[in-house]
């Protein structure tokens, strides 16, 4: 059985150390023989600092290090190459000049191991020197490889003032390379955003982008298909365990909680980091979610609560799923290249075609979703998940009241200065804890007759729920706030009733809870259900 390589990301340790392998090699010989410049992105923890050391090795030549692999036996040349290989991750940029002088700083020192001197304060001069040098010397053209490209922008994007000048300052330097072709064989960049050409890459116009190309959509992550394959035995070893006897299917909980990427709505992939953790630490938890996620995701949704409410089956045409400019943030391009939506299938239309998103995975629902209500709320995350846990229990026992009351308590800690007065805010505070539930929630469900706010599915038990905002002064008394919540109550199961939401569980054989949601500030929430369709 083979060891697991968690938190490796050289190639030839994996190799020589006898780690698992998933083979991208054949992919790595496409690339170096389609063309000669190519932008990747993927998440965080999705394996790109692994494909660009494979890529380096392949050009390192030594041929022995890939015996086994596709490329092997294939005609590439394992000629040897100079390589220059960056990692932005690892450069400081707390300001523009700072990383000026970092990343003149890392090319210095890969110049010195060279033999040769470099001088210059702009990132671009000894950048240009060092290219010519390397191919001078060896003979043979550069290969540059450039991992974390846009993390210089991303450190700062709350600071546009910082974030745009580091942006210029990496623009200046990347654009180098477009008057390099004479010395170079080969170029790749990745990273997490796809800066609009334009912002970061205006010089390099020949950059081809295969961040969404079917050829290349499994060059990073593991295969759906082949998780029998890789990891039979580690599965296998992990049902001797008998906390996995309550699991009907280890393999498919696993593809549950990590499956689920895709980037063509047809080849499925799983979160490599989080199935590696996972086997390491045998328990299903969140552990890629645990490894960080970008702030100003969840302030977007704070900002504009009703967003969140439209993740799921979100439709977007390609060039949407493009987009990231600092000046001009969108939700959804932004958490489709961070890894928290995918491509479920792409619907060919006259026009452009048309690519629905929705959440990966049960890791990614739970996590995000907990982290949602932490923000909306003001709850912080440990009390989010206690909601979470006694509002799940109690739904399965069908205790309603129960649930009105833990959602009275959580919605009581909501700060004044985080509560919106919407409707929309309140029911995107529910939707997420249903969602950290892992229940089958469904928002803004189409019927032919109208839009029922949330539908929650049980295995026995359908809820049908609509959710109401009523305005109510502050100095109203008893007697007003009941007549205000009776007249909403009754709005809102008038509106079940009237366009006949249940109708569609009609013979499903579970029973259908009608439930009428009524707000009229932070924990002054009343609730009236019905039974049967």
């Amino acid at each position: 059985m083979k060891k697991l390589p968690l938190g490796l990301q050289t190639f030839r340790r994996i190799v020589k150390g006898d780690y698992l392998y998933v083979d991208k090699t054949q992919y790595v010989y496409n690339l170096i023989n389609d063309a000669s410049y190519y932008f990747l992105s993927r998440p965080r923890r999705f394996g790109k600092s692994l494909l660009l050391d494979t890529i380096a090795e392949a050009f390192g030549g030594d041929k022995e290090l890939f015996k086994g692999l596709w490329i092997y036996d294939s005609d590439h040349d394992f000629a040897k190459h100079p390589v220059i290989r960056l990692d932005m991750s690892n450069i400081p940029n707390e300001t523009p000049e700072i990383l000026k002088y970092g990343i003149c700083e890392e090319l210095v020192s890969r110049a010195g191991k060279e033999g040769l001197e470099l001088a210059g304060d702009e990132p671009a001069v000894p950048f240009k020197r060092l290219i010519e040098g390397l191919h001078e010397k060896h003979g043979q053209r550069v290969v540059v490889l450039i991992d974390e490209y846009d993390k210089p922008i991303l450190d700062h994007i709350n600071a546009l003032e910082t974030a745009d000048g580091n942006r210029q300052v990496l623009r200046g330097f990347y654009g180098i390379l477009k008057s390099m072709d004479a010395h170079l064989r080969f170029t790749f960049i990745t990273g997490v955003t796809k800066f609009t050409k334009t912002s970061i890459f205006s010089g390099l116009n020949n950059l081809c982008d295969i961040t969404m190309s079917k050829k290349h959509a499994g060059i990073c992550g593991i295969p759906t298909k082949e998780l029998e394959k890789h990891f039979g035995e580690h599965i296998a070893q992990l049902g001797q365990d008998e906390y996995f006897d309550q699991y009907e299917s280890i393999a498919g909980e696993i593809l549950a909680w990590y499956d689920g990427y895709s980037w063509d709505g047809e080849t499925r992939l799983l979160n490599p980091y989080s199935l590696l953790k996972f086997f390491d630490e045998g328990t299903f938890e969140s552990h890629w979610y645990e490894t960080g996620t970008p702030w100003f995701l969840i302030e977007m949704i704070r900002a504009k609560p009703e967003s969140y409410l439209a993740l799921k089956n979100f439709e977007i045409v390609k060039s949407m799923l493009d987009t990231f400019d600092i000046e001009r943030l969108e939700l959804e391009p932004l958490l489709f290249q961070t890894g928290y939506l995918t491509v479920k299938k792409i619907v060919q239309t006259r026009g452009a075609p048309r690519y629905v998103l929705d959440i990966p995975n049960h890791e990614v629902q739970e996590a995000f979703s907990q982290q949602v209500v932490a923000a909306l709320t003001g709850s912080g995350e440990v009390k989010a998940s206690k909601a979470r846990m006694e509002i799940g229990d109690a739904l399965e026992a069908g205790e309603l009241q129960v649930v009105l009351e833990r959602l009275r308590s959580l919605f009581a800690s909501i700060p004044y200065q985080l509560h919106i007065a919407e409707e929309a805010y309140y029911h995107s505070i529910f939707f997420a804890v249903m969602a950290m539930l892992g229940f089958d929630v469904y928002a803004e469900v189409s019927t032919s007759r109208g839009r029922i706010d949330a539908v929650l599915e049980l295995s026995d038990m359908v809820y049908i729920m609509e959710f109401k905002y009523a305005q109510c002064q502050k100095d109203a008394s008893v007697e007003q706030k009941q007549k205000l919540f009776d007249a909403t109550l009754k709005e809102a199961m008038g509106q079940i009733e009237e366009k006949g939401y249940a109708d569609r569980y009609r013979g499903s054989g579970k029973t259908v809870q009608k439930v009428a949601f009524a707000f009229l500030g932070r924990d002054e929430i009343e609730m009236s259900v019905k039974c049967g369709v």
